[in-house]
């Protein structure tokens, strides 16, 4: 259970580092408040998977997961650019975070 709330924490690490980019210096309501609720439940999903997981694994899977997403969905809507280079690097960090998973 502490792996699939980590996971999930990971994702909305992802959905509040976005939400911030979008909220104008946190003057945008709609932004903010997502930005808000998203980094609440991250941070309680990450300190409920840290208390049957490695601290350092947990931490390094959330961002790991949190960095990743957060990069496709600015490539996917053009704030950031592709390149093959960044694809093949993302892979490798997905990679890195499923041996993390494997090794445990």
């Amino acid at each position: 259970m502490s792996w699939i709330v980590l996971v999930l924490s990971g994702v909305l690490e992802a959905v509040w580092a976005t939400a911030l980019g979008r909220s104008d210096g946190l003057t945008r309501p709609v932004p903010t408040a997502t930005f808000l609720v998203a980094l609440g439940l991250s941070m309680g999903g990450l300190g409920y998977a840290m208390r049957t997981l490695p601290v350092g694994t947990s931490y390094a899977v959330w961002v790991g997961i949190g960095a990743v997403l957060t990069v496709v969905v600015a490539m996917l809507t053009g704030t950031e650019a592709f390149s093959v280079v960044k694809a093949l690097l993302l892979t490798g960090l997905v990679g890195c975070i499923i041996g993390l998973k494997l090794v445990h």
